[in-house]
């Protein structure tokens, strides 16, 4: 099923979609976040994500930071105070919207707050949206997103089956058409003990949908392994320096890292190749060279008739196949054949 808006195309077969994910890695400076755009089209992925928020409708006074966010940050304030100042409003992100065009790769925004859709569907004018884990159980915002964009993406970070089953129904309910689900470990860095890749598996049974790996470890191993294993999309956090201060830089992947992801998912899509097995072209002038056929054990002269001592089983495979050695045994050579020489068919009757 493919996903069916004009700016991606997801499906459950190859190519991968790579999603590089600027979230609030661009500090709140849009200059930064253009810079952040041009890395990620130099590193060849295939959509650029932002996040639109009104800190103020989304977070109240009395949320205070979580564990991941004070180291990264500091223990002093709150997430509201934080978050002020890491919001893009929407001209910003009709600029983002616009770069992205003119650099030739995907616009996507996930959207945290109902102002935000409605920035997001009135004034981007955009068909696909992503939902963030953490808005999983909430699901009044879903039908409303599912009644204003008829394309989701849905992370499903430290929710469970039955969670996501609801989130579902909540986004089809609203009329939501299209959907790709997420595995996800909201924890950042997530650990790779706790990344269970096989709940993707798990998921795209359970729902029959697309389904993807948004990746919050360090490093970009388990991104390849999730190509590997099928996933019809990665999401990646990356930074123009993991030493910037801000909540997400530690948990993203730099530059040169980005670019060597994307370059082994798309080794992985040529590797995983199709469920047929064959002789692939490259093997076919080995083939004959490692595998072996039927000679002579010394010379044998014309009108020899074949015994099991005459013959023996080498490199290269020029002759009869090993498998039907008993079936020469007594036929009669009708030509000489030299020492080690191949024993032909053609040469017996």
């Amino acid at each position: 099923m493919k996903f069916g808006v004009k700016e991606l195309a997801f499906d459950q077969s190859p190519p991968v979609v790579i999603v590089a994910e600027v979230g609030v890695n661009h500090n709140g400076d849009p200059r930064l976040a253009r810079e952040m755009i041009d890395v990620a089209v130099h590193s060849q992925v295939d959509v650029v994500k932002f996040q639109a928020f009104n800190s103020e409708k989304e977070i109240s006074r009395f949320a205070p930071k979580t564990p991941y966010q004070e180291e990264s940050t500091s223990a002093q304030g709150n997430q509201l105070e934080m978050c002020k100042g890491l919001e893009l409003d929407g001209e910003v992100l009709m600029e983002m919207q616009a770069t992205c065009a003119e650099r030739g790769v995907g616009f996507l925004c996930t959207a945290f707050d109902i102002d935000s859709v409605d920035t997001l569907v009135d004034r981007l004018g955009v068909e696909a949206m992503k939902v963030p884990s953490g808005e999983i159980t909430n699901l009044p915002f879903l039908e409303y997103i599912g009644s204003r964009c008829r394309a989701v993406i849905l992370s499903t970070g430290a929710s469970t089956i039955s969670e996501t089953g609801l989130a579902i129904e909540a986004l089809r309910k609203g009329g939501c058409e299209e959907l790709v689900l997420l595995h996800c470990v909201t924890s950042y860095p997530a650990s790779v003990a706790e990344v269970n890749l096989r709940a993707m598996e798990t998921m795209r049974r359970a729902f029959g949908v697309p389904v993807g790996f948004s990746d919050h470890t360090q490093g970009i191993s388990v991104a390849i392994a999730a190509a590997a294993l099928g996933a019809a999309v990665i999401e990646k956090h990356f930074t123009l320096d993991r030493s910037m201060q801000g909540p997400d830089h530690r948990a993203s992947v730099e530059p040169h890292d980005l670019t060597a992801m994307v370059h082994a998912i798309r080794d992985v899509e040529k590797a995983l190749g199709r469920p047929t097995k064959a002789p692939q072209p490259g093997e076919m002038p080995n083939l004959a060279l490692v595998r072996k056929g039927l000679v002579a054990s010394r010379r044998l002269p014309a009108g020899t008739r074949l015994t099991e001592e005459m013959i023996q089983i080498k490199r290269p495979a020029y002759g009869i196949a090993p498998a039907d050695a008993t079936k020469v045994v007594g036929m009669v050579l009708t030509a000489d054949v030299e020492e080690d020489a191949p024993i032909r068919w053609e040469d017996l009757r």
